[in-house]
């Protein structure tokens, strides 16, 4: 109705209005009637309800809108949002928390050599730790550069471990041109110590032979560093340095108060400098820029001696002529009248320390020969090599913590710019594969890593194995690398940051445990040695239960009983074969076109491995017969050897195969590109000269003996020397350095996979494979069949070109290697690559798993 119709109640209303008045459902009012005045409270309730409803739906709006805010960006999302599936941890015990990683086991790790990317490094296992780590300069062509950070640009001749215990003790040879610098690593524990106890380091630089650009002088930087950002106090007369002088000191929750001494009976000149700064991964930038600042002012080599306020970095500069030695101590719990801290000095350094580092040397070499019991028909070169393996491998086990950078889920809210998701911060205490090259934990690696290290410290071991299986997900994934913390990250290229939680890794840590449950049915653990691993396997179970379960989901193929990697980029225009990272044979040839009919023989192997280990485990723990039975069954499944047969065997070619969508026919060819709003440029592109069909993929290599190596085919099938045939044919796999890892005969071998990706699993020699075969052929070189005496004459063989080349290449170069060339034996890849590669030291050892 229009304003004016409601005038006056008493007004019938107007012929305008487009009423009928005839209507019976339309009450008029007569004149002069009395209206009852509940009827006009009636209309001025009408009048004001009509009004409030009107502010009502305002308000109700309004409402929406304050709540529709709060929901999105105030009020806690559902935990989905917030968490979701990838990056929520496994809801179970952490295998950390259980009391045998606690308490003496942990303080007696608390400080170590954990910074294995720099030269020299100390850290404790804890976030926030206080921190040192060495530096010098170094001169080559007459260019002065710094040495700090593990890198091949500096050109050491050498450096590495040639020993340490992975607890108190290491002692290291360093390399550059003409100087020799050696540190020697020493930890004790007084009953005056903070926690962890003291620790000192002994430097000391000589030179064989001095060249022209070589000085008489060197020029050591020794840092200290918090890494939480504490200040850290600068101690008083270091201008004036005898045979004692407290260089920092300062107090923390951990470990107290602590010094940081520096003893010397040598001559020497120090200078020093602070910095403020969280980013300690920067530090060498930080010391060459205030070297130079200086020299542009004095002409001279020498810190500021000044520094920012409250430092977290100081930074000492020692500076003597060669040869020159000097002790530094670390001291914890420094306070009070009964701390002794002067006697605890002196007893780690000078004469006392050179005591101390010599019966912990002693030490070491009496535990090699325990656990190794190598062979006296090796010479005294291959034993040095062994140990070096050994302690590399030991003093590169390292400290992380942080967060793993996930590539998100499709439904997951990220905020503008961000391309990944934060895994929970964690931290992680592992060895690494190569100290300068990849200074991070790998999770296939790290298997092949525990196989020496267990038999050296079987608690070390299950420590490592510990915080690995505490990185599993809700849905039993672990990231396959552990790039954790600005150190960490500062080493890896962008590209390969991001973890993919649809990519897995082989689950190599099924070999240790198949070592361990082996060596306890040999009753060769001490009676509190089997109870602690039983005690870890119960804890362990359920994890490795969603582990194999998380595999036996997301990575099973089309049909019963076959698997595949996941992650392969079926897209490809670039790569001739899509690569298969989350195999850890990288550009190993799998089908040309990547589909989910593919059957990779690999996975399917580790899959009946890791089932067999955990109906072992299982059966030991007198699991629930039902949990038992299934892991029995899967395993019976998969070492069925006509299924495996049917599934991946070439009877006209006599090897196994990966199946899948295939052809031969694939080239990379160069091509002009276009590029938008540039101009076309020249690329190798992948062209396809005929279409796939479902087949075996014929290429011999490693991927070919993955049943050998699990022991899957019985000692007097045909089949086996089929197998010994690949492996002896100098035509295939066999060389004089070891088996190389493609056939000759494959379409791909030494094929570039791109314009920059050479070739990497496609013809060089890898020490892990190597192992796995040489242990093979040992276990058929001793049960009972026709082929037993030609498995142990390949066994002896293929050992002794191993060994001979490693020895030869050590010799030859100060290192071992990532990889060894086919043709010639040459190391390539990463050099002071101590991760498998010193799987050398078992082969020397003959140490293998013999259930």
């Amino acid at each position: 109705m229009t304003g004016a119709s409601r005038r006056s109640t008493r007004s019938k209303a107007p012929p305008s209005s487009g009423v009928n008045n005839d209507d019976p459902s339309i009450r008029t009012v007569k004149p002069n009637t009395r209206i009852r005045k509940s009827g006009g409270r009636e209309q001025n309730f009408i009048r004001i309800l009509n009004v409030n409803l009107k502010y009502l739906l305002i308000f109700g709006l309004v409402c929406f809108l304050i709540a529709l805010f709060l929901v999105n960006h105030l009020i806690k999302p559902t935990e989905e949002s917030v968490n979701p599936r990838v990056v929520t941890p496994f809801p179970a015990p952490k295998l950390m928390d259980l009391p045998m990683f606690q308490g003496e086991h942990k303080e007696s790790l608390y400080w170590g050599t954990y910074r294995p990317h720099v030269y020299f490094g100390v850290r404790a296992r804890t976030p926030q730790s206080l921190l040192t780590g060495l530096m010098w300069i170094g001169v080559k062509d007459g260019r002065y550069s710094m040495r700090h950070v593990c890198q091949d640009s500096d050109e050491l001749k050498t450096y590495g471990w040639t020993q340490h215990n992975g607890r108190d003790y290491g002692h290291q040879i360093l390399v550059d041109q003409e100087l020799k610098l050696t540190t020697s690593f020493f930890k004790y524990k007084e009953k005056d110590s903070g926690y962890g106890g003291d620790w000192a380091v002994r430097i000391e630089a000589q030179s064989d032979k001095r060249s022209e650009e070589m000085s008489e002088l060197v020029h050591l930087f020794f840092y200290v560093a918090d890494e939480g950002g504490t200040a850290i106090d600068l101690g008083g007369g270091i201008m004036d340095i005898r045979d004692d002088s407290i260089l920092a000191f300062g107090s923390r929750n951990d470990v107290g108060n602590w010094q940081l001494h520096l003893g010397s009976e040598d001559d020497c000149e120090i200078h020093y400098s602070g910095f403020k700064t969280l980013h300690i991964h920067n530090l060498s930038e930080l010391v060459i820029a205030n070297l130079g600042a200086q020299a542009r002012k004095f002409s001279r080599v020498q810190l500021s001696d000044t520094s920012d306020h409250s430092p977290n970095i100081l930074v000492f500069q020692i500076s003597a002529r060669i040869p020159f030695k000097a002790d530094i101590v670390f001291v914890s719990g420094s306070s009070g009248h009964n701390s002794r801290v002067e006697e605890r000095f002196r007893s780690l350094t000078g004469d006392s320390l050179t005591t101390r580092l010599n019966e912990k040397q002693n030490q070491f070499d009496d535990k090699f020969k325990r656990c190794f019991n190598i062979s006296e028909e090796l010479n005294p070169e291959a034993v040095v090599v062994s140990k070096a393996a050994l302690g590399n491998l030991l003093g590169g086990i390292g400290y992380y913590y942080g967060q793993s950078k996930i590539s998100p889920p499709p439904s997951s809210n990220l905020k503008l710019g961000d391309n990944f998701i934060s895994y929970w911060p964690a931290e992680l205490y592992t060895a690494v594969p190569s100290r300068p090259f990849f200074p991070r934990g790998f999770l296939w690696d790290e298997g092949f890593h525990q196989l020496l290290i267990w038999r050296w410290d079987v608690h070390i071991s299950l420590d490592i194995i510990g915080h690995w299986l505490d990185l599993m997900n809700i849905d039993g994934w672990i990231p396959r690398e552990q790039i954790l913390g600005d150190e960490a990250l500062s080493k890896v290229p962008s590209e390969f940051v991001l973890q993919y939680p649809t990519t897995g890794n082989p689950p190599t840590f099924f070999l240790i445990l198949r070592d361990l449950m082996c060596s306890i049915k040999k009753n060769q653990f001490a009676a509190t040695e089997r109870n602690e691993i039983s005690i870890f396997l119960d804890r362990a179970f359920i994890r490795l239960e969603a582990w194999f379960n998380w595999f036996n989901t997301t990575q099973s193929g089309n049909i019963a009983s076959s698997y595949f990697w996941h992650g392969r980029e079926n897209t490809t225009t670039r790569e001739l074969n899509p690569k298969t990272l989350s195999s850890g044979l990288d550009d190993y040839p799998r089908a040309s076109h990547p589909s989910g009919d593919e059957r990779h023989l690999d996975l399917r192997c580790w899959m009946q491995f890791a089932a067999d280990c955990m109906h072992s485990i299982s059966e030991f723990l007198g699991k629930e017969s039902e949990i038992e039975k299934d892991y029995g069954l899967t395993a019976k499944l998969l070492s069925d050897f006509e299924l495996l047969n049917k599934m991946h065997f070439d009877y006209t070619f006599g090897a196994y195969f990966d199946y899948g969508n295939h052809t031969e026919q694939v080239r990379l060819s160069w091509r002009l590109v276009e590029r938008a709003g540039d101009y076309p440029i020249r690329e190798l592109v992948r062209e396809v000269l005929e279409e796939p069909v479902l087949r075996l993929v014929p290429h011999v290599g490693y991927v070919s003996l993955f049943p050998f190596m699990g022991r899957l085919i019985p000692p007097d099938s045909w089949i086996l020397e089929k197998q010994l045939d690949l492996i002896s044919n100098r035509s295939a796999l066999w060389t004089d350095f070891g088996l190389r890892s493609l056939a000759k005969t494959s379409t791909l071998y030494m094929k570039r996979n791109t314009e920059h990706d050479p070739p990497y699993w496609r013809g060089p020699i890898w020490m892990n494979m190597n192992y796995l075969i040489l242990s093979s052929l040992n276990h058929y070189s001793k049960v009972e069949g026709p082929y037993r005496d030609r498995a142990k004459i390949i066994y002896t063989d293929l050992r002794d070109n191993l060994i001979r080349n490693v020895v030869r290449n050590y010799n030859q170069t100060g290192y071992l290697w990532e990889q060894y060339d086919q043709k010639k034996g040459k190391g390539k890849g990463a050099r002071l690559f101590t991760g498998w590669t010193s799987l050398v030291l078992l082969i020397m050892a003959e140490a293998y798993n013999e259930c």
